[in-house]
């Protein structure tokens, strides 16, 4: 892979920005039966939260993983992550008027949760998830 590639593969932006716009564009296809401008907002809503959570998720990981010890530490990180990440989604979701809630914050949610779950798998094992 040449450097400037990786370099942007490694980079916080580009991440960010990924989320903003994958998660974004799949809010405002979840809502697109509904008149404009409702879709664009669900989009801008959900794209804005994306960013946020993918700014965050890591370190919310890290921090939980060092609180919990054993096989705990492999479960639990990655489910409060899941739990505190659909409450916000939802709660700013119905404050926005966004009319499918759940198939907006479905594939986010998949997809956040199953990085917590990787991310804290891969530093659980580092560490050791028996100590």
């Amino acid at each position: 892979m040449p450097d400037a590639l990786r370099r942007l593969a490694r980079s916080g932006t580009v991440h960010v920005l990924f989320a903003f716009l994958a998660m974004g564009g799949w809010a405002v296809s979840a809502n697109r039966a509904y008149a404009m401008p409702r879709p664009l907002y669900s989009g801008l809503v959900q794209g804005v939260m994306s960013a946020c959570l993918t700014l965050f998720l890591k370190s919310v990981i890290d921090g939980l993983s060092k609180r919990f010890d054993g096989l705990t530490r492999l479960w639990a990180p990655p489910l409060i992550a899941c739990l505190g990440s659909t409450a916000v989604l939802v709660a700013i979701h119905a404050a926005s008027g966004t009319p499918e809630i759940l198939k907006t914050v479905a594939v986010p949610l998949l997809v956040s949760t199953s990085y917590a779950a990787i991310y804290n798998y891969s530093i659980s094992a580092r560490r050791g998830a028996g100590t």
